[in-house]
């Protein structure tokens, strides 16, 4: 069975939505997934580079506006 890796970068990127906090002028979230899923999540724009010490990760504008989207779709009634 082949795992659809797209279906779960949007998982993800939809989850890292329910810690995003603001900070001035960007958006913070936990990083607390794979590492693969968040350098995916980094090579398709939505999140910066993930790679450092800081226990969190900045979102794009892009990114932002995806996650929040993908978690109302997904997981709203």
């Amino acid at each position: 069975m082949k795992t659809n890796e797209d279906k779960i970068d949007d998982t993800v990127l939809a989850l890292l939505s329910l810690t995003a906090h603001h900070e001035g002028f960007v958006t913070r979230a936990w990083k607390g997934h794979d590492w693969d899923v968040m350098d995916r999540l980094f090579q398709k724009g939505w999140i910066d580079d993930p790679k450092g010490k800081a226990k969190s990760v900045v979102f794009t504008e892009e990114g932002l506006k995806r996650s929040q989207e993908l978690f109302r779709l997904m997981f709203e009634e």
